[in-house]
């Protein structure tokens, strides 16, 4: 993944989200982190804190229990403001591996919807690219 994507943020909102659902968080990561880093995303802390979520879901599905508790709580504080739902999400998903283990997950509760909870006005546009 390049580290400047020529893809608007919306798309590249979208493509993450489609590698989550896939069961591919480490690319959804990429795509996310390539936002962030570049330096033009509207709300670089929301980026931030998708990607960590992101690599907190990798490491649950790696079987990390720690890696995969601290991460997600570290992207759902970057994003509590921004994106409330997904915090709650990554929040209440690393409550759950705490509590029961990871091994006791199955494969589909390793997703979190990212942009669900991003409020209209912090969500990229639609039109909008990296210039």
């Amino acid at each position: 993944m390049p580290d400047v994507m020529s893809m608007s943020e919306q798309e590249a909102l979208s493509l993450a989200q489609e590698l989550i659902d896939e069961g591919r968080p480490f690319h959804a990561h990429e795509v996310l982190e390539a936002v962030w880093k570049s330096g033009t995303a509207g709300d670089p802390e929301l980026w931030r804190g998708l990607a960590q979520i992101a690599v907190g879901l990798t490491h649950a599905r790696r079987g990390n229990q720690r890696g995969a508790t601290a991460l997600l709580r570290r992207g759902a504080d970057a994003v509590a403001t921004a994106a409330p739902s997904a915090s709650r999400a990554a929040r209440d998903l690393a409550d759950r591996i705490e509590r029961s283990g990871i091994d006791s997950l199955p494969p589909d509760a390793v997703r979190i919807q990212l942009a669900t909870g991003i409020p209209a006005s912090k969500r990229p546009s639609p039109g909008s690219s990296p210039p």
